[in-house]
């Protein structure tokens, strides 16, 4: 059984194996499944152990571009059942259910006061961990969730009828919703989002609550479909029609009020400005990669067209999030559809060559410890 550091001074713990199994980042492209120790756990942290987590964009541009150190365990959208708690970690019991977020702002910084959570330097410290430097940890059977993150709200309790694979969209619905406000839309606006993805579906499906027109580009007919089972009617074939076209077509010539661009890279980013009005916006929503992009620095300033961008979660948004997710599960919110991969964690190297060579079917991909 694993020992735990204040174990003897107090702290909840059910039975626990001393190792576990998780899939070890050990450089660029290189994910192997090995056997390493259970994270000890101190004062006021818990000891989640994992049933699901998704694979994100973010952790495969990490795998794949080598921008973090060797070794860590990747993953952040996790879901799982509390196994121990350390002294002092208060309002949660062994068994709950939880999805846990790996970052929570200090709320007293100049950003935290100018609700910029996601450049909060406290924000920026990774607060779960499998091991290793803290990377999320949810590519593995067990997590420990640290004593900010668990103070601060960052383990979310499950409700008995909402299923586990539905709470692993918590946090990246928070991140869609943070975007989606920030373009501020109205019911009379157009909004145009390029990029079907499971990203690109919650983006659409979350303007659309607005009341504005939403219009969704894709080049797979295939994920169109998926966006019309959520409610985004207005699909566009980017193999088959001009993007830029159809949404002045919509919009009497003038162009979208606001433009997302869910898809990574820089290729369509003219695409995103000439499709936006003038006065319009354009959201960067998937380039988080540093580098440079070539943009028509007149359609900034003579059409006054705004670019920005959306990072991340917003800890404001926090209980809509999880009102949208919980409740809305209950009312046919199924994101679950969204799901189109399920692996074992001894398959991550799988799971993650098959989320990085997407194809028209590939949406959300699950990766989960055997029971």
């Amino acid at each position: 059984m694993a020992q735990f550091r204040d174990n003897p001074a107090g702290a909840a713990v059910t039975r626990v194996p001393a190792t576990m199994r998780a899939a070890v980042y050990r450089g660029p492209d290189r994910i192997c499944v090995e056997t390493v120790p259970v994270p000890e756990i101190g004062r006021g942290e818990a000891l989640v152990r994992v049933v699901a987590c998704g694979v994100c964009g973010t952790d495969l541009k990490k795998i794949h571009t080598g921008s973090h150190a060797a070794p860590r365990i990747f993953g952040h959208e996790t879901v799982g059942v509390v196994v121990a708690l350390g002294r002092g970690a208060e309002g949660f019991a062994i068994g709950d259910r939880v999805a846990v977020l790996h970052h929570i702002p200090c709320g007293s910084c100049y950003y935290c006061r100018k609700k910029a959570f996601a450049q909060c330097d406290g924000y920026k410290r990774v607060g779960v961990t499998a091991g290793f430097e803290p990377a999320g940890g949810g590519f593995a059977e067990y997590v420990r969730v640290m004593d900010w993150i668990v103070a601060g709200g960052g383990m979310v309790r499950i409700p008995d009828d909402v299923p586990s694979e539905q709470a692993t969209f918590l946090e990246p619905l928070n991140t869609c919703l943070k975007g989606v406000k920030m373009l501020d839309l109205q019911a009379d606006e157009t909004v145009l989002i390029i990029g079907q993805g499971s990203i690109g579906v919650l983006l659409a499906s979350l303007a659309a609550r607005s009341g504005a027109k939403v219009l969704a580009s894709d080049v797979y007919e295939e994920r169109l479909r998926i966006g019309r089972d959520f409610g985004v009617a207005q699909a566009i074939n980017a193999k088959t029609e001009d993007v830029v076209k159809r949404a002045r077509a919509e919009t009497n010539g003038r162009g979208a009020d606001a433009v997302i661009l869910a898809v990574g890279g820089h290729a369509l980013i003219r695409t995103a400005m000439d499709a936006a009005r003038a006065g319009g916006k354009v959201m960067l929503f998937a380039q988080t990669q540093h580098g440079e992009a070539a943009i028509d620095p007149g359609a900034v300033c003579v059409d006054e067209k705004t670019l920005m961008g959306s990072y991340s979660v917003s800890v404001d948004l926090h209980q809509e999030a999880t009102e949208i997710v919980f409740a809305g599960y209950r009312s046919g919110y199924d994101l679950t559809r969204l799901i189109s991969h399920r692996f074992d964690l001894e398959d991550a190297a799988k799971a993650i060559a098959v989320a990085s060579n997407p194809q028209p079917l590939t949406m959300k991909i699950i990766l989960a410890p055997a029971a």
